[in-house]
């Protein structure tokens, strides 16, 4: 019989269909938010459980899941992130998304490739960058930030987002650039295939 994993952080989550989800994949503790308006005394309990365990924020990849991140990150620093694909957390082309949705293997994976946001570090890519590979502007631009944000593990971003995300997670120049090939190379073979 193949035994979960045990992870010892709590992972945060919004709901309970995403808990059981999680417990499915993993022998893990949740908190749920219970909606994008986190009340005070979740995110104290969020932070009280930070400081005796430490915390993994797993929310959606849409919009309500990115304001529950970015309302964690501002109060509660030094949390982890596990940022799930797109395709993965949706269960149809036109369903919701969500963890609910994720298989097993998609969760083990995105926990098993954390990042924990690093502030006031110096910028490695810069918005010259960002704008040279297309990546803020243009024809493709949004497809090009998807599909970096799942090469990266980063979770989609709109192009002013993905200059703070690479500097918050500190994406190295290198991987940032092997990224960039892989996108370049899938929006090469999707143009070529229209």
């Amino acid at each position: 019989m193949n035994e979960k994993t045990k992870i010892r952080e709590v992972i945060v989550v919004e709901g309970k269909s995403d808990t059981e989800q999680i417990k499915k994949a993993v022998n893990a503790d949740t908190i749920e938010t219970r909606g994008s308006a986190i009340s005070d005394e979740v995110l104290a309990q969020i932070d009280e459980l930070q400081q005796k365990r430490g915390v993994i924020v797993f929310t959606d990849p849409d919009f309500n899941g990115e304001k529950i991140r970015k309302v964690i990150t501002r109060e509660v620093p030094g949390v982890k992130h596990a940022f799930l694909n797109r395709q993965d957390a949706a269960p149809h082309a036109k369903g919701s998304l969500g963890v609910e949705h994720a298989s097993a293997e998609a969760i083990r994976d995105a926990l098993a490739h954390l990042y924990t946001e690093e502030p006031d570090t110096p910028a490695l890519i810069s918005l010259e960058d960002l704008q040279t590979a297309g990546l803020t502007a243009g024809p493709g631009a949004k497809r090009k930030r998807e599909l970096l944000g799942e090469i990266l593990r980063i979770g989609y971003t709109n192009g002013k987002q993905l200059y703070k995300r690479l500097q918050l997670f500190q994406i190295q120049p290198a991987e940032f650039a092997q990224a960039l090939a892989q996108v370049n190379e899938m929006m090469g073979e999707q143009t070529d295939g229209e």
